[in-house]
């Protein structure tokens, strides 16, 4: 084979796992042109990523663009991981029925740190520029944002999905909200991309950026590249933490792991597929082997839930959270780090379910009871009205929550 042979092929290979998971790519010719580039002259280029510190703390959904930007980082890709302390003070509009609440820069700041402490457990520090768009947001001044208003007009704006819903409903949009698809384009421009990731809901948003670095005048056009919303751990909603299903990647590792060994076995080779670092042929022979029945579903389980688990944490750690769960699911035991509370005697059951956060509200309590999901001291109780007078009680609810509880 020769030497040009040889790159179409590695190029050919990078694709495939580039495309992986995606929504929708708008640009692969230009990408796969960029990939032939690294592989035959070792010319880098840059791919943007723009995150919003709305919250403070970052789950597994999150990180499924960060996961894609680790796999261009392979491929020669320089990642501009933008922090977006402007317009978090915004707030994006995407998706929502209403203007959304604004942020004061201490929250957005206090809440980029997070971001920042955990980028770098995906992402190689060598080839990532962490920067905020304030930077250049700041720097246009008035002028500069009246320039970048006149570049798109109030119809372009309402072919977008959530603003035309709202006009056609008269509901509210504010013109601030019209800015926040200019700035994030703008970012594009600033940062001269090549190629932009999002979710598969922030497409209109990366079209800007496409868009405005022709207005203007860059020699390029931004490739973008939309990844889906990953499911929680319902299988059904997108991960949220209002929703309780997700996982999140400050939790410790014990959490974590038992988290992902909680979702279902066909959720498992989405989780895969989005979240692993594993070669699209090692999930394939791992796939095979479980329809095969060569492998058991919760073993391959196991490997992705000690993949995930180390990446944010250590092996070690992943490898104690494993044995953490094999003794209290296959040997029924509890939990060695079961966290201790005291309540008052004669309290109702529900009550110190909800107020030990075991679930979260008396009328979720009510429901998981009569599901049979509460043990008392390994005893299955389905008594919604019990009260707990002077004692020490193991309280479990489901599989995976437990408390000590200290009656006085």
């Amino acid at each position: 084979m020769n030497t040009s042979q040889t790159y179409t092929t590695h190029t050919h290979q990078a694709m495939q796992e580039i495309k992986r998971g995606i929504s929708e790519f708008i640009g692969e010719e230009y990408i796969a042109s960029l990939v032939e580039r690294f592989f035959t002259r070792n010319e880098r280029f840059i791919v943007k990523a723009g995150f919003d510190p709305t919250a403070p703390d970052l789950h597994l959904g999150h990180t499924v663009l960060i996961q894609k930007l680790a796999t261009f980082q392979q491929y020669g890709g320089d990642v501009k991981f933008v922090i977006g302390d402007f317009t978090a003070t915004i707030g994006d509009p995407s998706g929502k029925s209403q203007t959304r609440k604004q942020l004061s820069k201490e929250e957005v700041l206090a809440n980029a740190k997070t971001y920042q402490d955990q980028v770098f457990k995906i992402l190689d520090p060598k080839f990532t520029h962490i920067c905020f768009n304030s930077e250049w947001i700041n720097a246009l001044g008035i002028g500069g944002l009246v320039h970048l208003s006149s570049h798109f007009s109030v119809a372009r704006m309402l072919e977008r999905d959530d603003f035309a819903k709202r006009y056609a409903k008269n509901l509210p949009i504010s013109i601030i909200e019209f800015l926040y698809p200019l700035l994030q384009g703008y970012d594009s421009v600033a940062l001269n991309c090549d190629i932009e990731l999002g979710g598969n809901d922030q497409k209109f948003n990366l079209l800007v950026g496409r868009s405005l670095q022709r207005s203007y005048g860059l020699k390029k056009e931004q490739s973008v590249l939309t990844m889906p919303l990953l499911e929680g751990l319902d299988g059904v909603n997108k991960m949220s933490k209002s929703l309780g299903n997700y996982i999140g990647v400050t939790e410790n590792p014990n959490t974590m792991y038992a988290k992902i060994m909680s979702i279902s076995d066909e959720l498992m080779w989405r989780y895969y597929e989005l979240l692993s670092s594993q070669s699209i042929t090692d999930i394939k022979h791992i796939k095979h082997d479980v329809e095969n029945g060569v492998l058991h579903p919760k073993s391959a389980k196991e490997r992705l839930a000690l993949e995930i688990t180390a990446r944010f944490h250590s092996k070690e750690q992943a490898h104690n959270a494993k044995q953490e769960f094999d003794n209290i699911f296959s040997k029924d035991e509890i939990p060695s780090d079961i966290i201790c509370l005291e309540f008052s005697k004669d309290i109702w059951i529900c009550k110190l379910l909800q107020e030990s956060k075991l679930c979260p509200s008396t009328s979720q309590a009510r429901r998981d009871i009569n599901a049979g999901a509460l043990k008392i001291n390994k005893e299955k109780i389905m008594n919604e009205n019990l009260t707990l007078g002077a004692g020490e009680y193991i309280i479990q609810i489901g599989k995976r929550r437990f408390l000590k509880a200290i009656i006085k």
